[in-house]
């Protein structure tokens, strides 16, 4: 593992029409990699090292790190917070040993966790397609089981059923063609800037015309950022294939559900059945957002997470006390 010296998070990502830089900037980062599955994540390694939780986060399709930092920078200085670069995204390369499937980004995460040799309570969060690698992670029982979970954005049901199945739909014949397409103009048509301009007009919900221009300048920095047309068509079908509920039941850590009342991928309605298939999980609703609450409403995300580890610290505090009694 190697790593860079403590910089600052605007210092190496200055975006100077950002509503969340200077909040940001106050937060110390170290840059850092693994080598992993063939392939080479790096990743970002915010606040305070040796803090008693850390906050391992996992983001969504065709993303990177740079979506959870308006959150990062939210959260409580005294946390830990480790956000990759899913392999073939991003900074990371691909994976070589494993398909970037449900499976392949499973072995992957958790081999991520276990070469941090964390220590104290950790947390996994995932947003989006995050969430399902998360779900579908620790359904299987490894050994190796974290303290809580936290999902952002849930997919909780099939993709095709959301109020937006049309688009499902359409997004599915977008990425055959993709496929189908000679490997140059696949590519080209996978990085389109006037494509990626449209997926961002769909999702973002904020009537403020200057969050919603950022919005869609983070879309077009970052939303291309794969390293090939494998990678991203296997992601995509295994965003469309699989979802949360397929593996809520087998997860009975602590989970908290961050969803968004005008979510179109996953509408609130499936979002209160979801939390009923988990063995222990809470919900919070966010209203007058979509998709897109790490952009739109970080700071509501990110009280609302504290207030989760909070209860969570209340409850060991609660159980120690009672075993010393």
């Amino acid at each position: 593992m190697t790593s860079s010296s403590t910089r600052y998070a605007a210092s190496l990502y200055r975006d100077d029409a950002s509503p969340y830089a200077e909040a940001l900037a106050r937060v110390p980062v170290r840059r850092a990699e693994l080598p992993l599955l063939g392939g080479l994540t790096r990743y970002w390694d915010y606040g305070d090292p040796d803090a008693a939780t850390t906050l391992v986060l996992v983001h969504g399709f065709r993303g990177d790190h740079h979506g959870l930092e308006p959150v990062v920078a939210q959260l409580d200085a005294g946390l830990r917070l480790i956000s990759p670069d899913l392999p073939g995204f991003g900074e990371s390369t691909p994976l070589t040993e494993r398909d970037h499937d449900i499976a392949g980004y499973s072995d992957w995460l958790r081999a991520f966790t276990a070469g941090l040799g964390l220590h104290g309570r950790v947390v996994l969060l995932g947003h989006s397609f995050g969430s399902i690698v998360v779900a579908a992670t620790l359904a299987e029982d490894t050994g190796q089981r974290p303290d809580a979970v936290v999902l952002v954005n849930p997919i909780g049901q099939p993709a095709l059923a959301g109020p937006r199945g049309v688009l499902t739909r359409l997004a599915i014949f977008y990425y055959w063609l993709a496929a189908a397409l000679p490997e140059r103009l696949g590519f080209a048509l996978l990085r389109n800037r006037v494509i990626v301009r449209a997926m961002s007009v769909a999702m973002a919900k904020t009537r403020v015309r200057s969050l919603r221009a950022w919005i869609h300048g983070q879309h077009d920095s970052y939303f291309s950022a794969f390293s090939d047309r494998r990678v991203v068509l296997q992601a995509f079908r295994a965003s469309v294939a699989h979802d949360v509920s397929e593996y809520a039941a087998g997860i009975p850590e602590a989970t908290l559900l961050v969803a968004a009342v005008d979510d179109d991928i996953t509408p609130i309605a499936a979002e209160r059945r979801l939390r009923g298939l988990f063995p222990d999980a809470r919900l919070v609703e966010i209203a007058d957002v979509g998709h897109l609450i790490h952009y739109e409403k970080p700071v509501e995300a990110a009280r609302a997470i504290e207030e989760f580890l909070a209860g969570l610290a209340a409850r060991d505090a609660a159980t120690d006390q009672g075993e010393s009694a």
